[in-house]
């Protein structure tokens, strides 16, 4: 599992929409403090023996709230055996103390995740690229977040070098990546007063090489089912 900012009951709820028992999970994965995106993971984790990997960065800034659970560090460079998966952390510009994001594959099929991130890196750009399946935050509308009732330093720390992708942000990098083996694309991490999905959809549709490479958008309230990674 990949974050967790549920309670204990929401999250136990969607796992068995998905036919999944909490036992049968073989680690957590955690890309950085902020709580949408760990607030459930220590309490989810300790109650049904879950292992979790993080970076030291991030235990530093969350450890009082990791007792009894098996924390486990990793970092950029790593590659993680968990399960029947080989996972790869990569570092990405975030306003958080050392947060990651990671390449999830089996051997024959990957899947690259990028939730939250300020802006492009060679780096990321290379990680990502020569995946089956993404995951791609589309934060935000630039128009939108501009026109919005926000204060000026909340716009500043969404739309700044650490803050969050814009459509367009996340438009540039899908281009640049190398696409030759894209098939899906999932948009997520959308701002309800500042994004919608169609203004999401229409940027990553525009950045794709092949038109066969299907589009859909991640809604947090009732997520999604199992989808298929490659052929």
């Amino acid at each position: 599992m990949l974050d967790c900012g549920f309670g204990l009951r929401e999250c136990e709820r969607r796992l068995e929409r998905l036919g999944v028992a909490p036992g049968e999970l073989s680690g957590i994965i955690v890309t950085h403090e902020h709580q949408d995106h760990v607030g459930g993971v220590f309490r989810f984790a300790r109650r049904h023996r879950i292992p979790v990997w993080l970076s030291h960065g991030t235990w530093q800034a969350v450890q009082r709230d990791t007792g009894n659970v098996d924390v486990r560090h990793c970092r950029d460079g790593d590659v993680l055996a968990i399960g029947d998966l080989e996972i790869r952390p990569y570092t990405v510009p975030h306003d958080a103390r050392e947060p990651i994001q990671y390449v999830i594959g089996d051997g024959r099929v990957s899947l690259g995740v990028l939730t939250d991130a300020g802006q492009a890196t060679p780096h990321l750009v290379q990680m990502l690229g020569g995946c089956d399946a993404l995951v791609l935050e589309c934060n935000h509308d630039e128009k939108m977040l501009k026109d919005s009732a926000y204060p000026a330093s909340l716009k500043w720390r969404i739309g700044g070098p650490f803050g969050h992708l814009s459509n367009r942000a996340t438009g540039e990098i899908l281009a640049a990546l190398d696409q030759s083996r894209l098939g899906r694309i999932v948009g997520a991490h959308l701002s309800k007063q500042n994004n919608t999905p169609e203004l999401a959809r229409s940027a990553l549709v525009g950045a794709l090489a092949d038109t066969g490479t299907e589009v859909m958008i991640a809604c947090q309230e009732e997520g999604f089912g199992w989808l298929d990674v490659g052929a």
